[in-house]
């Protein structure tokens, strides 16, 4: 049965209660009140932690081809152990796909906390404008709560079709809802988004501003980004980018049950109640391992991830990590791109929990010493020249076609030349569009920073939110010759998790060049260019 939206809206209530009211720390005075910015530092075997199992952790994630790009380790409150993969560094936001889930839901609590809103309240009562012309008793029904458990009654995540829209919340209220809210768990990074722009409803202000004085300017995080959506919304669901430490201290206070530095940030009874078991998810009929040892099996919270151990996460795509381990007083921030979330976290269970002990160990300097040198040396791979008899050749065709424009055929991607100057060191690519020119460096076996607006750059996952054109992201690049007519780029985007190798093959005055991004997203042309005939070489 349906009612008419009109009749439904006279039916609206709300409640008020909340869980105390949490008062607000001026960004201007936050660093006094809250002291230092970085967590404290300690040794692992002081905050009983074997230093062998954090190496042995690292090492199998090598073996593995687990591509990280971050880890952080904080036993006790103290830091034990951090790394940062070159050309990733710890100064650098990472992009955090779904792990920015757990921050939106984070300002949902501190709304519940200032009495704005409950989590019972009806998701509709919210959008009065956006209503379909009738309203199902599913949605009718449809609570907060439903939405930050994943829990909406939607029988596949509308999300990839919401963000096609200008409105994403009329699109998301327009989706069927065949199933009673609370009932059926689907993954729905566009219910997320509900709650992100709830929140804005409420405050008036995005989710990132709202976040600031409350959460990251306590915890002593700075500069964090949130995408948004047409209408300037957080897009909740994905899009917050944050360096490592940011995601390190925001488990932290989670697992202090929202005690910060000796002063209550978030009410305890929310990280309880956003951290516990909600609903449980599908069971797969034939499990290819046992559902006890499957982390994504466990239960879903309010935008948290139980999982083994009595631990709890917050995770995104390609292995953006927020671990909290209360048992073992523990938080593990892990930033990457890896092709297996679940062999990330098997390797914590087998390597880093076992590491953890009760009491503080003897000393190790041997191993210390050992770790200290692997955590200051990590670094990706760079692409390398292989051994060649075609040295020479690789010589002329780069003096052949340095300084050389090759104009491009016509191509979506809007860009009408590329030119190319090689030296010693590197080579600065350059390409050309109507509007502008997009130079990128590209170290000799070594990376070299730039920043590049250029088109269809970097790789993503999801167009919605995704920045306006022109807009520039940062860059490190490496090249090499594959063979005398093949030169070979990759090019890290290394605040986001991906890459792109472009591959140029030269042929005599053409010359084409093709993108594989890291993801299966973004399918670009190759690009077929020529020299002009009146510059013709030969």
């Amino acid at each position: 049965m349906t009612t008419t939206r009109r009749a439904f809206l006279k039916q609206l209530g709300c409640g008020a209660a909340g869980l105390g009211f949490i008062s607000v720390i001026p960004s201007s005075t936050a660093a006094s009140w809250f002291g230092g910015r970085k967590l404290p530092r300690s040794t692992p075997e002081a905050e009983g932690v074997a230093s062998a199992g954090i190496l042995a952790f690292l090492d199998a994630a090598a073996q593995a081809r687990h591509e990280m790009h971050s880890f952080m380790l904080v036993r006790h409150g103290r830091v034990v152990a951090e790394g940062w993969w070159s050309p990733y560094g710890p100064q650098f936001n990472h992009t955090m796909y779904s792990m920015s889930k757990s921050f939106t839901s984070t300002a949902v609590g501190f709304a519940v906390a200032e009495g704005r809103l409950t989590v019972n309240d009806k998701v509709v009562s919210f959008f009065p404008n956006d209503l379909p012309a009738t309203v199902s008793d599913n949605l009718a029904a449809l609570r907060v709560k439903d939405m930050l458990s994943m829990a909406v009654g939607h029988d596949k995540d509308p999300t990839f079709e919401v963000v096609k829209h200008e409105n994403w919340a009329k699109a998301f209220l327009d989706w069927p809802i065949p199933h009673a809210p609370g009932t059926k768990f689907v993954y729905n990074s566009a219910a997320t988004y509900m709650c992100s722009a709830i929140v804005q409803k409420l405050t008036g202000q995005k989710i990132i501003a709202y976040l600031k004085p409350r959460l990251f300017d306590p915890l002593g995080v700075e500069g964090p980004t949130w995408e948004t959506c047409p209408r300037g919304i957080c897009t909740g669901g994905w899009g917050l980018s944050i360096q490592t430490e940011g995601l390190a201290k925001f488990g932290q206070l989670y697992l202090q049950k929202g005690l910060w530095k000796g002063r209550q940030i978030l009410p305890a009874k929310w990280i309880e109640e956003a951290t516990t078991f909600k609903i449980q998810q599908p069971l797969p009929a034939k499990p290819a391992r046992p559902n006890a040892q499957n982390d994504w099996l466990q239960g879903y919270c309010y935008q948290f991830w139980r999982a083994q151990h009595n631990a709890y996460r917050g995770d995104g795509a390609f292995g953006q990590f927020t671990i909290v381990m209360p048992d073992q007083d523990a938080v593990i921030a892990i930033t990457s791109e890896s092709k297996s979330m679940q062999g990330q976290l098997d390797l914590v269970w087998e390597h880093l929990l076992p590491a953890m002990k009760a009491s503080p160990l003897p000393a190790d300097a041997e191993t210390q010493a050992r770790l200290k040198q692997t955590l200051s040396s990590l670094a990706l791979t760079l692409p390398k020249q292989q051994p060649s008899r075609s040295e020479n050749a690789i010589h002329q065709t780069a003096a052949r076609v340095s300084g050389k424009t090759f104009k491009f055929e016509a191509n979506v991607l809007g860009l009408q030349s590329v030119s190319f100057a090689f030296r010693k060191d590197g080579c600065l690519v350059t390409f050309k569009d109507v509007i502008a020119s997009h130079p990128i460096a590209c170290g000799n076996e070594r990376w070299e920073r730039s920043e590049t607006a250029l088109p269809g750059t970097p790789p993503r996952l999801i167009s919605g939110g995704a920045p306006k054109p022109g807009t520039k992201s940062k860059l490190a690049a490496s090249g090499t010759w594959k063979d005398e007519n093949t030169f070979e780029m990759m090019w890290r985007y290394y605040e986001t998790p991906h890459h792109d190798t472009v591959t140029c093959r030269f042929d005599g005055d053409k010359v084409a060049i093709e993108f594989a991004a890291s993801i299966g997203a973004n399918k670009r042309p190759v690009l077929q260019g020529q020299i002009p005939r009146a510059c013709t070489i030969y």
